[in-house]
């Protein structure tokens, strides 16, 4: 078994007549929180659905858990056990927060059948999820909603979780109750991926760090040491962190 879950290597993606992705190579290990980072327009919305076959690679690779699929559908990568949190949400607003819930809980046709267990640990995660179980999603603040897609994406157990700036917007509050579940998420063993701007939110969560600017991979390592590197910092983001 390879000690990462997902690998890219090579990775182009073309959008219409756009080349975005210019040979991405990425690994994200199994069991850690690996942080993608960069300036906007730097490619980390591409590479995330790209991976997610959204966007199909025009050239290179992407191997999750030892298969090859870079030429499969969103379905087929979905079925793998892999969910993925856009920076959209994609949240179902005229759908309660149950129904949300309940479309994400494959094994699941009814809101009696959901593992109890696991909403009740999702619920002490986001309160919001419970308090506003019955309401219409659509009816929820920014913060709220940014919960319930998260827990939505976590109702059943999964091998990868990928998250597009899950703090862009959110009050401090809510951004230290996103970094509490993403703990407790990494503590089970799950293999997270998150794209994030809020570099707080990078140095207390991440394990591991990939850097991209125009559309490659310039740094890969440890979030700790990029974190204790001022000058590298600045280089690779124009900031210091």
């Amino acid at each position: 078994m390879s000690a990462n879950l997902l690998e890219l290597t090579g990775v182009h993606t073309h959008i219409g007549a756009y080349h975005i992705l210019h040979g991405v190579d990425l690994v994200v290990p199994r069991g850690q929180l690996t942080m993608l980072l960069g300036r906007n327009g730097a490619g980390k919305t591409t590479t995330l659905r790209t991976i997610m076959g959204l966007w199909h690679a025009s050239q290179g690779k992407v191997v999750f858990d030892g298969a090859d699929i870079t030429a499969e559908e969103t379905p087929a990568i979905a079925s793998r056990n892999i969910a993925y949190v856009p920076e959209s949400m994609g949240i179902f607003s005229d759908l309660t927060v149950k129904e949300n819930m309940l479309l994400a809980a494959r094994k699941a046709q009814r809101a009696q059948q959901m593992d109890e267990a696991r909403l009740k640990w999702i619920f002490s995660l986001f309160p919001a999820v419970e308090k506003f179980w019955n309401h219409p999603a659509g009816k929820l603040s920014g913060g709220q909603k940014q919960m319930l897609a998260v827990a939505r994406a976590i109702v059943e157990p999964r091998q990868l979780l990928i998250v597009d700036e899950p703090s862009k917007g959110l009050a401090p509050a809510i951004i230290n109750n996103m970094i509490d579940a993403f703990a407790q998420l990494k503590a089970t063993g799950t293999t997270i991926l998150l794209v994030e701007q809020n570099i707080s939110f990078a140095k207390r969560l991440g394990d591991s760090v990939a850097v991209m600017d125009d559309g490659k991979v310039v740094h890969s390592g440890s979030m700790q040491a990029l974190a204790e590197d001022a000058a590298l910092q600045k280089s690779l983001l124009g900031l210091a962190l």
